[in-house]
């Protein structure tokens, strides 16, 4: 080991004295007319699912914090949720939502380091622990700054942000990949299947049917002829177990459960709150009472891209939910077992890439996870640690 990269145990500092909360907010006017504004609802642990355009006088009150390279932005309200990212370069019209705490590191404190202790879970356990109010339970700036972290000197906070933001690289690498993927999968749907521009289309007549011109051979169904939309089981919160079975409602995976329900792969259909949302599960799960799950003898992957395109609403305001029996209702195009055989083979590669995408990711925000801790506290040298950029990730020391 050498000097430089020697640790010893970093000392304990009250977060507040190397940051500044909030630092820049606007009034009833912006210098910009049109700004990109950063609502909470779009803030995940670390990720970021686009920013809303609109003008700086149409925007709601909460669209007033600035942000500045190096920034961290934290949700403040329910902070057990983990709703935070960090600011890398962002353009001078961004403008995010006062539900989120701006954290600006002084030059006392990395921006990368400042980063990864705050979303750390021992700090979003002192958080979570700290926050005030029942239904709305929020942190607030004073009790953020009252949070103390270790502070190692700016030689091994350096190194410690270089060495996780290096795992962050590879993750969102893997995440553009995961979208370029399946955008194609997308894509090569809406050619065969809504544009009939598949292998040998130009070999096969066209025909009528209730829905227009389709390829002939081909079928218009009532969607219930070929697919069943099965009642999730309820499952109450005190009954979701430890485990790694996933659970799933209206907006995806809600929590996990030790035993599954329905043998996967699988498609989940919200039936309550997200109306209509369609959602792939490779492995079993646990389907609650809020959605449907599928059972068909179709190709699964050519019904998930078909519902997915399905106009799924509710037209009973007095009983909200989407109405199976008129889910049931809709139509659904057969394409010929041929064409269908092929996309099936097909997109079934893309999603093992996928799938195969998301496990290293998985497996790099664990090794992420586990290492910062253990940098801090000096068991792992920062100067002798080296990142594998295999798929599955992971850390050589």
């Amino acid at each position: 080991m050498n000097a430089a990269s020697k640790m010893v145990i970093a000392p304990t500092v009250r977060l507040g004295s190397v940051i500044s909360i909030n630092p820049e907010s606007i009034g009833n006017t912006c210098e910009y007319e049109d700004i990109r504004y950063i609502d909470i609802s779009s803030v995940g642990s670390g990720t970021l699912d686009g920013v809303t355009r609109l003008k700086f006088s149409e925007a709601p009150s909460r669209a007033r914090r600035l942000v500045r390279d190096g920034d961290t932005i934290l949700s403040t309200v329910r902070p057990n949720r983990r709703s935070f990212l960090f600011m890398k370069s962002p353009s001078p019209d961004i403008v995010v939502s006062t539900g989120f705490a701006v954290l600006r590191p002084s030059e006392k404190i990395v921006p990368r380091f400042l980063y990864y202790t705050v979303t750390h879970q021992p700090f979003t356990d002192y958080l979570t622990n700290n926050a005030k109010g029942a239904a709305y339970p929020a942190v607030d700036a004073d009790g953020i700054a009252r949070g103390e972290i270790r502070l190692p000197p700016l030689p091994i906070q350096k190194k410690i942000g270089d060495v996780l933001s290096a795992y962050d690289d590879l993750i969102e690498n893997n995440r553009r990949r995961i979208t370029i993927l399946e955008s194609m999968a997308r894509t090569i749907y809406r050619e065969w299947f809504v544009s009939f521009r598949f292998p040998g289309h130009k070999k096969v007549k066209m025909v009528k049917s209730p829905r227009g011109l389709i390829p002939e051979g081909w079928r218009v169904v009532k969607l219930g002829d070929v697919v069943q939309l099965a009642y999730g089981k309820g499952l109450k919160a005190s009954d979701r177990r430890d485990g790694d079975v996933p659970v799933y409602g209206s907006s995806g995976v809600v929590g996990f459960h030790d035993s599954a329900i329905v043998t996967g792969p699988g498609i989940i259909v919200g039936r309550k709150g997200n109306i209509g949302s369609v959602h792939w599960s490779d492995e079993d799960f646990c389907p609650i009472d809020t959605v449907f799950y599928v059972e068909t003898e179709l190709p699964l992957r050519y019904v998930f891209f078909n519902l997915q395109r399905q106009n799924f609403i509710n037209n009973d305001a007095a009983v909200p939910g989407l109405n199976r029996n008129q889910a049931h209702s809709l139509s659904f195009l057969v394409p010929d077992s041929r064409i269908l055989g092929q996309f099936e083979t097909f997109v079934a590669d893309v999603f093992a890439q996928v799938r195969n995408l998301g496990l290293a990711n998985a497996n790099l925000g664990k090794t992420r996870d586990l290492l910062l801790p253990r940098l801090i506290s000096g068991q792992v040298d920062v100067g002798e640690l080296a990142i594998d950029t295999e798929a599955n990730g992971g850390a050589k020391p």
